[in-house]
């Protein structure tokens, strides 16, 4: 009888560390990280049931003439929306965590340089970036960015 209580005493103990990490896995994403390519950093985070991202920094040393807080969303399909800064826009949108493959899927991912929304998957690679690929109907043809966490 104590192995017993012995035994639920430590499944019940362990359940709710169990039930933590299930949440740390979901939220990983969330944070600020920079593109390995160091060119952009944006902000993951959770709004309802899904996870979105924002600019938050990016690379405009290729035309001092425009800094980054200047410069608009000029190719956005909606003129009304042209108008608009790049710095602070989101540009993911709907991704929702799948435990089963261990990555988030269902994405949309909007590219400011050709006013495109493409479908898009986040998840870790083997080495610990977070991969973020967009793509047009076929997950197979895509451009994938890689990002570490950033401060």
């Amino acid at each position: 009888m104590l192995t017993i209580n012995f035994i639920s005493i430590l499944f019940i103990s362990i359940l709710p560390i169990n039930i933590f990490s299930d949440n740390l896995t979901e939220n990983a994403i969330i944070g600020k990280w920079m593109s390995t390519e160091k060119n952009v950093k944006v902000e993951v985070y959770k709004l309802n049931d899904e996870f979105r991202a924002k600019v938050i920094w990016f690379d405009d040393t290729d035309d001092p003439d425009r800094p980054m807080h200047t410069r608009k969303d000029l190719h956005n399909p909606v003129k009304e929306l042209r108008n608009n800064r790049i710095l602070g826009m989101s540009v993911l949108k709907n991704l929702k965590f799948n435990a089963k493959s261990n990555r988030w899927e269902d994405g949309i991912i909007y590219d400011a340089n050709s006013g495109r929304h493409f479908s898009s998957v986040v998840y870790f690679n083997d080495e610990g970036l977070l991969e973020v690929k967009g793509f047009w109907k076929f997950e197979f043809l895509c451009q994938t960015i890689e990002f570490t966490k950033a401060d």
